[in-house]
């Protein structure tokens, strides 16, 4: 069976919740919660607000919601979104606008595929001050040397302060009467 694939044209306005088990393209508008186990690729002229939960979202206009995926979230220099993601792997393209948290999954599982990257928790426990070697311990050759502080470079000598300007006064004529006995 070939793969299918369900377009909302630009003239369309969807309010509800949608589920499906095909591919998703979005030209018009949707308002509500989408629920698919294939890809949404909203395009240039899509609109969607809604609470989203995909296999994969390609974002090429705007989503405004939380989008949960199991495997990607894209979002392309002509995407938009404000809201949360939540996948395993988030592209985000140089010029896409994005406003909203990223959540990859739990740093303390393991990662899947045989990775040999251990998780944080193993790395804590495999790693400890006394497992290190103290540093008078090593070989002369593999120590590190003291940091060692250069000398502060010698200050200019400020020319000496120039002595105060006396105030400026100014010579007013008055008329001094005196007057005689």
């Amino acid at each position: 069976m070939a793969d299918t694939s369900t377009v909302i044209g630009e003239s369309i306005l969807v309010n509800g919740n949608l589920t499906g088990d095909e591919d998703l393209q979005v030209l018009g508008k949707i308002e509500g919660s989408i629920t698919l186990t294939k890809t949404l690729h909203v395009q240039d002229s899509g609109i969607v607000k809604a609470t989203v939960q995909v296999r994969n979202a390609v974002i090429s206009g705007v989503v405004v919601g939380n989008i949960s995926a199991t495997e990607t979230v894209e979002i392309t220099e002509r995407g938009r979104m404000v809201g949360d993601i939540k996948a395993p792997r988030v592209i985000i393209v140089e010029g896409a606008s994005f406003r909203g948290h990223v959540d990859m999954g739990d740093l303390e599982a393991p990662r899947a595929l045989g990775s040999s990257i251990p998780a944080r928790s193993e790395l804590k426990s495999s790693i400890s001050r006394s497992s290190l070697p103290a540093r008078s311990s090593l070989p002369p050759r593999a120590r590190m040397p003291e940091p060692t502080r250069a000398p502060a470079p010698a200050a200019a000598k400020a020319p000496p302060p120039a002595p105060p300007k006396p105030p400026i006064v100014v010579a007013a004529k008055k008329k001094v009467l005196v007057k005689k006995h």
